[in-house]
C-alpha cells in the first residue's frame, strides 16, 4: 500500500500492476459487491453525507449493467477493457486510503489544488470525522483540466470546471495582390531636395542650357570690331615688350579701361595660333564658365530650380550673347566677378579665413576691367549676408576679411605695374557726353527689363515666404526675415549700378555690355522669381516658359543689332596694296586696319579720327576738325579710311579738305549694311 496523504490514481504504476483480469464473471461480479460495501463505507467515515446515496446509487447501477451485460453464466471469460481498469484501480486506491485515515493522526490534509494557495485557506479546521471543512464558503477550487477534475471532483466539494480558454490567434491580414507593375517611389518634392538624382537631372538641363547659350553667341559673326582690333593689336605689342624688351609703340595703359597686360597678352597668345575666331572661342568660354558658376551658387542660395531659372534667364540676355563672341575683356571679368561671388557662397560655413579665397578673382576682375570696381563691394556684403545664418554678428569679420584681402592684392598689384592713367581717364573721371538719362533708361529696360522684373518679383515673394510648401518639414530652418530683406536689396539693386553711373556720366558708350554685370549679380532673384511662377510641383510651367521665351526672343535681336558693325574685308584687302612701313594712314576706326594688317604697318603710321593737333606748312597750329581738314589740304596721309559713322564731325572736315585737292583720287569704294542702315567705306589714296 501506498504511504501517501494524498490519493494519486493516474501516476502510481502499483495499482495498474498488482492486478490482473483473468477471472470468471462471478469472481468479478463478487469483488464487485465487496468493493460496493467497502466503498459505502468510506463515504460514511469521510464525511460526506449528501453524497453516499449518489455513490451508492452508482454502485448499484454499475452492478446491474455489469449484470446485464455479463449475464448469469459463469462459463465465459471475461476480458476487461482499459476504461474498466482505470476504474477500478480508482476505487481499489479509494479504498485503501479510507483505511488509512482511520489508522493515522488526524491533520490537515493537502489537496493538490490548495498546496499553490495555502496562505488563503488557513481559515479552515479538521471536522470529527477527519474532514476538512472551510470557513470562508464561497472558496472555489478550479480545473482547468477536464481528466484532473473528473479525477479529484468526488473529493473535492469545492471543485469546478473552467475550461482554459483556447489561445485565439491574432487575425493576420491577406497578403495584397502583387499588381502588374509597379510604379517607382518619387520623392515628395524631388526638385527641391539636392539628391544624386536632382543634381543629375540639374547638371543634364543645365548643359542643354550651355549648349543654346552657345549657339546664340556663335551665330553672331563678323569681322573685327574696332574694341577687339585695338586690345588684341595691343597685345601683341605688350607681349613682344615682355619678351623681347621692344618698345610700346603708345602707352595703352594710360588709356586702356583694363591694364593691358593682363586680357590683350592672353588674347594675343590665343590670336597668335587660332585667330580671331580662337579668341572670340575664349570669351565664349569664359560666358559659359559664368553661367555654370551663376547656376551652382543660385543652387546653394536657394535650390535646384532656381538656379536653372537663374542660368537659363542669364544665357539668353543680349549682353552675355553679345560678350560670348566679343574678343574684349568684358567676358573675363565677369567670369572672375562669378567665380569670386561662388567662392563667396560656397565657404559660408568655413572658417572666415577661407573667404580670401574670393579675393583673388575679385581683383584680377579689377584689374581685367576697371569698371568691375563696382562691383566688389556687393561681394563683399554678400560673404556678410551669407555667413549671418550660420554665424550671427561674427560675420561681419568674414567681410572685413575678404574686404582688407582684396584691397591688399590690388595695392601690390599697383605698386608692380605703375601708373594706370586708364582708371582716370575711362573709370573714375570719364568725360562726360549728351546722353540723356531718359534714353539710357529706356535702352537699360529693354536689355535687361524682363530680368529685372522677374529679380524684383523673386526678391518680394522671397521676403513673404521662404519657401513654397514644398518641404513643410523644413519650415523651421529657413533663414529670418531681415535676411531676406537684405539678399534681395542687394543682388536686385546691383542691376542697377551700370545704369545710375552711366547716366551720371552721361554717356551710353559700352551700357549695352555693362548692363550684363549687374544683371549677373540679379540673376540668382530671376530665378527664384521664374521658380515662384511657375509655382510648387510645376504648377504654372506655361508663364515660366513664357518668361525664357520673351527673354530670349528679346535678347536675340537685340544681340544681332549690337554686334552690326561694318564689314572690313574687302576694305583691308585693298589696303594691304597700297600701303607699307613708311607712309601715313589716316582711318575712321583705324584699329581695323591696324590689327589686320600689322604685318605691314606699325601701329604709330597709323591716324584715327578722334583727336589731332597739326601745324600746318602755314606755320599755324590746329586742333580738332580743323586739324584733319588742314592736313588733308596739305596732303599729310598717304591714305585715307572714311565712312563717317563713327566721326561725322571729323568726315565732314576731311571731305572740306577734299574739294579741289589735287593731292587725292577716290580709290575704292566698298558698301556695307549694319543696323544702322547701309553705307560704305570710301580710300582715297595719294596721287
Amino acid at each position: 500500500m501506498s504511504d501517501r496523504r494524498t490519493p494519486t490514481w493516474a501516476d502510481d504504476s502499483e495499482l495498474h500492476d498488482e492486478y490482473g483480469y483473468g477471472q470468471q464473471q462471478g469472481q468479478a461480479q463478487g469483488h464487485q459487491q465487496g468493493q460496493q460495501q467497502q466503498g459505502q463505507q468510506q463515504y460514511a467515515d469521510n464525511g460526506y453525507p449528501q453524497q453516499n446515496g449518489q455513490y451508492q446509487q452508482n454502485g448499484q447501477q454499475q452492478q446491474h449493467q455489469q449484470q446485464q451485460q455479463y449475464g448469469d453464466g459463469n462459463q465465459q471469460q471475461y476480458a476487461p477493457t482499459d476504461e474498466d481498469q482505470r476504474r477500478y484501480a480508482q476505487q481499489e486506491s479509494l479504498r485503501q486510503y479510507a483505511q488509512q485515515a482511520q489508522t493515522r493522526p488526524r491533520v490537515q490534509p493537502t489537496y493538490p489544488p490548495y498546496q499553490e494557495q495555502a496562505g488563503a485557506y488557513q481559515g479552515g479546521y479538521v471536522s470529527e470525522t477527519g474532514t476538512w471543512r472551510f470557513d470562508v464558503k464561497d472558496l472555489r477550487s478550479s480545473y482547468t483540466d477536464q481528466q484532473a477534475y473528473d479525477t479529484y471532483a468526488p473529493y473535492d466539494p469545492y471543485a469546478s470546471y473552467t475550461a482554459e480558454p483556447e489561445a485565439v490567434a491574432e487575425p493576420v491580414a491577406p497578403e495584397p495582390e502583387k499588381p502588374g507593375y509597379t510604379l517607382p517611389p518619387v520623392q515628395e518634392s524631388a526638385w527641391a531636395v539636392d539628391t544624386r538624382r536632382s543634381r543629375l537631372l540639374g547638371r543634364g538641363v543645365l548643359l542643354c542650357v550651355l549648349l543654346v547659350q552657345a549657339g546664340l553667341s556663335l551665330r553672331l559673326s563678323g569681322t573685327a570690331f574696332q574694341d577687339e582690333a585695338l586690345y588684341i593689336a595691343s597685345g601683341h605689342y605688350e607681349l613682344a615688350n615682355l619678351l623681347h624688351g621692344t618698345k610700346l609703340p603708345v602707352d595703352f595703359a594710360a588709356y586702356f579701361s583694363g591694364h593691358p597686360k593682363l586680357y590683350p597678352v592672353v588674347a594675343a597668345v590665343v590670336d597668335s595660333q587660332f585667330g580671331l575666331t580662337g579668341v572670340r572661342l575664349l570669351s565664349l568660354l569664359f560666358m559659359l564658365g559664368a553661367t555654370g558658376l551663376l547656376y551652382s551658387l543660385t543652387r546653394r542660395l536657394f535650390n535646384l530650380r532656381a538656379g536653372l531659372g537663374a542660368a537659363a534667364l542669364f544665357s539668353v540676355l543680349q549682353s552675355t550673347m553679345v560678350l560670348g563672341n566679343f574678343a574684349t575683356y568684358d567676358a573675363a571679368a565677369v567670369f572672375l566677378l562669378a567665380l569670386s561671388a561662388w567662392a563667396v557662397v560656397r565657404t559660408d560655413r568655413m572658417n572666415a579665413v577661407a573667404v580670401l579665397l574670393a579675393a583673388p578673382p575679385a581683383a584680377l576682375a579689377f584689374g581685367v576691367k576697371y569698371a568691375s570696381g563696382m562691383y566688389l563691394p556687393t561681394i563683399v556684403v554678400l560673404a556678410v549676408i551669407t555667413a549671418h545664418r550660420h554665424r550671427g554678428i561674427r560675420a561681419l569679420g568674414r567681410g572685413v576679411v575678404l574686404g582688407a584681402g582684396t584691397v591688399a592684392l590690388l595695392g601690390i598689384g599697383y605698386y608692380l605695374s605703375g601708373p594706370l592713367g586708364g582708371i582716370s581717364s575711362t573709370t573714375t573721371d570719364r568725360a562726360k557726353g549728351t546722353d540723356t538719362a531718359a534714353t539710357m533708361l529706356t535702352h537699360s529696360a529693354e536689355w535687361g527689363g524682363l530680368v529685372f522684373l522677374a529679380a524684383l518679383g523673386g526678391s518680394i515673394a522671397y521676403v513673404l515666404r521662404a519657401r513654397m510648401g514644398e518641404m513643410p518639414w523644413l519650415g523651421g530652418e529657413t533663414s529670418g526675415r531681415w535676411r531676406r530683406v537684405a539678399l534681395g536689396l542687394l543682388l536686385t539693386g546691383t542691376a542697377l549700378l551700370a545704369p545710375a553711373y552711366q547716366i551720371h556720366l552721361q554717356t551710353e558708350i559700352s551700357l549695352y555690355k555693362h548692363v550684363g554685370f549687374g544683371l549677373l549679380f540679379a540673376a540668382p532673384m530671376a530665378g527664384l522669381g521664374m521658380a515662384r511662377l511657375v509655382g510648387p510641383h510645376f504648377r504654372h510651367p506655361q508663364l515660366g516658359i513664357l518668361l525664357y521665351v520673351l527673354t530670349l526672343v528679346f535678347g536675340m535681336v537685340q544681340a544681332q543689332r549690337a554686334f552690326s558693325f561694318p564689314d572690313s574685308t574687302q576694305m583691308t584687302t585693298y589696303l594691304r596694296t597700297v600701303v607699307d612701313k613708311k607712309g601715313t594712314y589716316l582711318a575712321e576706326e583705324q584699329e581695323v586696319p591696324a590689327y589686320y594688317l600689322r604685318d605691314k604697318t606699325n601701329w604709330t603710321q597709323w591716324q584715327n579720327s578722334y583727336f589731332m593737333d597739326y601745324r600746318g606748312k602755314d606755320g599755324k597750329q590746329y586742333t580738332g576738325p580743323d586739324a584733319f581738314r588742314q592736313a588733308v589740304r596739305d596732303g599729310k596721309f598717304d591714305a585715307i579710311v572714311m565712312h563717317g559713322s563713327v566721326s561725322p564731325a571729323t568726315y565732314e572736315a576731311v571731305k572740306e579738305g577734299l574739294k579741289n585737292n589735287s593731292h587725292y583720287r577716290l580709290a575704292a569704294v566698298f558698301p556695307f549694311t549694319t543696323s544702322s542702315g547701309e553705307n560704305a567705306y570710301r580710300i582715297w589714296v595719294k596721287r
